[in-house]
């Protein structure tokens, strides 16, 4: 049997280039090149405003075969710049599917590759960092390789960029749609409940179902919202949201805001994912690039003061540095991985994070109970 011609190439900035057949949109993107574990939601995973900048990497290789929702994405549109899949998508066989992945791809411009050896692209991820990768989708098969690789080394990388203003809503809006529950789908919040501010560095749409189903009457502000604008809506609770990019950058904005809530109100503050890594260059400390980061839903988090292990879903490639967190300031959580930080607190104030995505989209439920846990909070002072 002649051998296909390949319609999709993958090219790193070290040289190495990976052949394959293209899926969604034509045409090429560069980007930093990541790796899920994640067995299901691949749809929630490239519809994630965390993963703007980066091409997603799936390491089970049934990607595409229950097709897309429209009730499963967590943003209007995907943010991951590309997917790489080990197997070709096969045509959907679910009851709930409303569109093929590789059309849905196609609509929105996003470019897939399929028919890569995803464990080896993997232990490369893991032993060499994430690396910068252009990604070309061509049905004539036809690739200039060396441009490839030269725009792959042309990426400027995560590190310096702030792109939680590119993801973050343009205006104010008040969110009340609850957690999906069978048999009636998402439920429409009817009753008072405290007033949270939710500041969107990218926040997904199960985060703020969480907080909706919680108790909390949520109103979420731009990225670049001031601490006098979140205190207008004398609000009961805030909350910082997950996002993309270095948390460094961001911060130049949206640190004095946090500073300035934390110095002139005693309200609740809880930050997830980006959202904490921001509370943590507030309160003093810094953060910090990893190697490959954390990306997926299986991830074993330790919280220190009870020594329960929690198995969560993760997406980051940056961190709050634990050497660096000042006095006044506590280390909760810690990945039982690598060691790393995955959440602080101010032990006599209402104020913490956690690096890990409680919101189960994709993942285990084992941290349903923050959200449950900042709504008492609230209770509590009220």
């Amino acid at each position: 049997m002649p051998r296909q011609t390949p319609t999709a190439c993958l090219a790193l900035a070290d040289g190495t280039v990976f052949y394959g057949r293209g899926f969604g949109a034509t045409g090429q993107t560069t980007a930093e090149l990541c790796f899920n574990t994640a067995m299901t939601g691949y749809q929630e995973i490239v519809t994630d405003p965390s993963y703007a900048g980066q091409i997603v990497t799936f390491t089970f290789p049934h990607i595409g075969n229950t097709g897309v929702t429209p009730e499963d994405d967590e943003t209007a549109i995907p943010f991951a710049e590309g997917m790489v899949v080990k197997w070709d998508p096969t045509a959907s066989s679910n009851w709930r599917a409303a569109e093929e992945l590789g059309a849905w791809l196609a609509r929105h411009g996003k470019i897939g590759i399929g028919g890569l050896d995803t464990r080896r692209l993997t232990r490369a991820i893991r032993q060499q960092g994430a690396p910068h990768v252009a990604l070309a989708h061509n049905p004539e098969g036809k690739f200039d390789i060396e441009a490839l690789i030269a725009a792959a080394r042309s990426f400027p990388g995560l590190v310096g960029l702030d792109l939680a203003k590119d993801v973050s809503c343009l205006q104010s809006y008040r969110w009340d749609e609850m957690r999906w529950a069978w048999p009636t789908g998402y439920l429409k919040r009817d009753k008072p409940g405290h007033k949270v501010v939710a500041i969107d560095y990218g926040a997904k749409r199960n985060i703020l179902r969480c907080l909706a189903s919680a108790g909390c009457d949520v109103t979420v502000l731009p990225a670049t919202a001031t601490a006098e604008e979140i205190m207008a809506h004398n609000p009961a609770g805030l909350f910082l949201s997950n996002g993309p990019g270095d948390p460094a950058a961001t911060g130049k904005y949206a640190v004095p805001m946090i500073q300035e809530v934390l110095k002139t109100s005693d309200i609740p503050v809880f930050g997830i994912c980006l959202g904490h890594q921001l509370l943590g260059l507030a309160l003093g400390a810094e953060t910090q690039k990893m190697g490959h980061g954390h990306h997926g839903a299986n991830h074993p988090v330790k919280e220190l003061a009870t020594g329960k292990v929690e198995i969560t879903s993760m997406n980051h490639g940056f961190t709050v540095n634990s050497q660096t967190l000042p006095k006044g300031v506590e280390e909760t959580h810690i990945s039982l991985f690598d060691g790393s930080n995955c959440g602080i607190r101010v032990p006599d104030r209402p104020v913490w994070g956690v690096q890990h995505h409680p919101e189960a989209s994709p993942g285990p439920q084992d941290s349903f109970y923050l959200f449950e846990r900042f709504a008492k909070v609230m209770d509590d002072a009220a």
